[in-house]
């Protein structure tokens, strides 16, 4: 598919990306004391001829790093390690946002940093979920978050405002919210995490609160137009149950977010994971909504993503003019994980790389920077 529209250029914000392409966040737990380093630099560096390059999952502060050797954003430090990262990305010619990741009550102790807790808008166990804890040698059970305070809620807010100042002081071309996954953000939105009856739960907009808030406050900090955030309706990942206001509730995010001058919204739809499959209405719906570009994300593979962005497409082909495009970028994982020369694999039709599942999460390049390129 020499002529797809993927390879197209697409303004977006400030900049002009390239192509449509976006490399999803992927936890890859290689920063070691959560500070990015040199490996770091090379996988992203490897990966910047994506349209745009999302990071994973980046703390906003210590009681958000839940997982073993993932990075922060609130010291100087790492800071400095981010640098390392972002100079590495511009000069391959690439353009580069930190997502931040609160990861609340998915988290063990074990893996924050002295004076770092386990905090969440209500007090509720994950039942089946472990964690790995590298201390431990192994998974462990998640003990059950603390509830927070409103003091609480507000201080996670500013965490949030000042990561995104550090990323652009690091030198990333804007931020994405992870509203996301079970996380922190999600679990506020979602009515089986947050059951507080006080001004941050309760109904669906007041469930929204946290949502909406950390985004205009981050957007009158950095801008906007270097700010997205990323949902999952539907999706079921740190026990997340199903519930019935899914649809109004992310009809009603959709239009707040684009309300805040957002530049993207990033809906992941994960039933390729074996999870329910978002409905079709509800991200039209959604990207109706929104007044900024739309992503999608969720096992997508050249021709799907080239369906999703044609006006008149979709994943099913039909052939209707009429209709506006799904979607104005596409986003990918695993196949940017095991393929840092994806685009061009795209552009000659070559066959991809397999993904090695049992390395994603290990220290060390093995299964990180040494996916081979077509030129290799």
């Amino acid at each position: 598919m020499p002529d797809s529209i993927l390879f197209d250029r697409f303004r977006l914000g400030r900049l002009e990306l390239p192509n449509r392409a976006v490399m999803s966040p992927m936890t890859r737990s290689r920063a070691s004391g959560s500070i990015p380093n040199a490996l770091m630099a090379e996988y992203y560096a490897q990966r910047a001829s994506a349209g745009l390059i999302v990071t994973e999952g980046v703390s906003p502060s210590p009681n958000g790093l839940g997982y073993a050797r993932i990075p922060g954003l609130w010291s100087d430090e790492q800071v400095e390690g981010w640098r390392l990262v972002t100079e590495a990305v511009h000069e391959a010619g690439g353009r580069i946002f930190a997502q931040l990741m609160h990861t609340g009550r998915v988290a063990h102790p074990a893996n924050l940093p002295e004076g770092g807790r386990v905090l969440a808008p209500a007090a509720v166990a994950l039942e089946e979920t472990r964690m790995w804890v590298d201390e431990a040698g192994g998974t462990l059970p998640i003990p059950v978050a603390d509830r927070m305070e409103p003091a609480e809620v507000e201080a996670a807010i500013s965490e949030y405002v000042h990561a995104a100042q550090n990323a652009l002081e690091a030198g990333f071309d804007g931020v994405e919210l992870h509203g996301a996954n079970g996380y922190l953000i999600e679990q506020f939105i979602h009515p089986h995490t947050n059951r507080r009856m006080d001004a941050w739960g309760g109904s669906v907009a007041t469930r929204c609160r946290f949502a909406i808030e950390t985004a205009e406050r981050v957007a009158a900090a950095i801008g906007g137009d270097r700010l997205g955030m990323r949902l999952s309706p539907y999706g079921v990942f740190n026990e997340m149950p199903l519930h019935d206001e899914i649809d109004i509730t992310y009809a009603h995010l959709a239009r707040q977010l684009g309300e805040a001058g957002l530049v993207y919204l990033h809906v992941i739809d994960p039933s390729p994971q074996g999870t329910p499959q978002a409905r079709e209405d509800l991200k039209a719906s959604m990207r109706d909504e929104f007044a900024g570009a739309f992503v999608l994300a969720g096992g997508y593979d050249h021709e799907r993503a080239a369906a999703v962005l044609t006006p008149g497409g979709g994943d099913a082909g039909v052939d209707d003019e009429t209709r506006p495009a799904k979607a104005d970028l596409v986003a990918f994982g695993r196949p940017f994980l095991a393929n840092p020369d994806l685009l061009e694999r795209f552009r000659r039709g070559a066959d991809l790389n397999e993904p090695r599942p049992e390395l994603f999460y290990s220290p060390g390049a093995e299964g990180y920077t040494d996916y081979p390129t077509l030129d290799a």
